[in-house]
């Protein structure tokens, strides 16, 4: 029992190292990331708003991975945050002869195998964590 408690703090604590690594290297360099976005075939029309919103959101999910009253919406948002990230990565790969890369840090330095293989593993590890929250069992064996 005590292992599964333990995983899930090590997958939390890596989403909020992730997460907030992410944030303040796309608002360290903000115009950048705005650029970039900018560039992307598929966000150029909403390049102001995801520039702003994406490390909004990145901090928010972060602190509330921190609660435990939080942290399994919160399990949930970094999921579907880390599924369309994927999804992005999946459709630039597949539909953009230009692939521009808003990404920051250690991160810009990957290719965009290793990128999505990377965040593939994250969707794994949130769908794991997910799984691993007592909260999530309650609730679901409380409205069966």
């Amino acid at each position: 029992m005590r292992t599964k408690e333990t995983l899930l703090d090590i997958i939390s604590s890596l989403f909020v190292v992730l997460f907030l690594y992410a944030a303040l290297t796309k608002l360290a360099d903000y115009e950048k990331f705005r650029v970039q976005l900018g560039q992307s075939p598929l966000l150029t029309a909403f390049a102001g708003f995801v520039a702003w919103a994406v490390p909004a959101v990145e901090i928010v999910l972060a602190a509330l991975l921190l609660f435990a009253k939080t942290r399994l919406a919160a399990l949930y948002g970094c999921f579907t945050l880390m599924v369309l990230f994927t999804a992005y990565i999946v459709a630039i790969l597949n539909f953009s002869n230009y692939i521009p890369c808003s990404c920051g840090g250690i991160l810009e330095k990957m290719g965009w195998t290793e990128h999505l293989v990377f965040n593939v593993g994250f969707v794994l590890l949130a769908a794991t964590a997910i799984f691993l929250t007592p909260e999530r069992k309650a609730t679901y064996s409380s409205t069966t």
